[in-house]
């Protein structure tokens, strides 16, 4: 991916610039890939990251919060993303007996099924796109993104 090819320009870029140009574009990628990925199961990225999400919690309920803190995408409106699951039937949304202002959410059966099968595509996807960097090359990237 040339940077300047993809933004039109022929003007060369300060390194900095064009460094931080060229992970937004990176960015942009990868996500595309990552929806098209997931397109077959009519859920997003940030629904995806919110079933993720409960299936870590290994059976115990999350409330929002939980949700709000984990997410990858700290912009996404997870009451919402919540309802959508819901209406897909992929997660249920209990008032806690105990203390009836908390919202507990838990994964469905029909939820952690669909989302074995959404790994597999992620799987599929992930490969394709890192295939081409060795594992040392990989830890040497994820070190230098730390560094960001």
């Amino acid at each position: 991916m040339n940077v300047e090819d993809c933004i039109m320009t022929d003007q060369p870029l300060p390194l900095q610039r064009r460094t931080i140009i060229h992970l937004m574009l990176v960015n942009n990628y990868l996500g595309e890939q990552m929806v098209q990925a997931l397109k077959p199961f009519e859920v997003s990225l940030q629904q995806f990251n919110v079933l993720r999400i409960l299936r870590g919690q290994k059976g115990k309920p999350a409330n929002l919060s939980t949700l709000n803190d984990r997410m990858v995408s700290k912009m996404s409106n997870t009451t919402r993303l919540v309802d959508k699951l819901i209406a897909k039937g992929l997660v249920l949304r209990n008032t806690c007996p105990e203390n009836r202002r908390k919202v507990e959410i838990r994964l469905t059966g029909k939820g952690m099924e669909s989302l074995k099968a959404m790994d597999r595509a992620m799987d599929a996807a992930e490969k394709k796109l890192m295939g081409c960097f060795t594992d040392h090359e990989l830890k040497q990237l994820n070190n230098l993104l730390d560094r960001v």
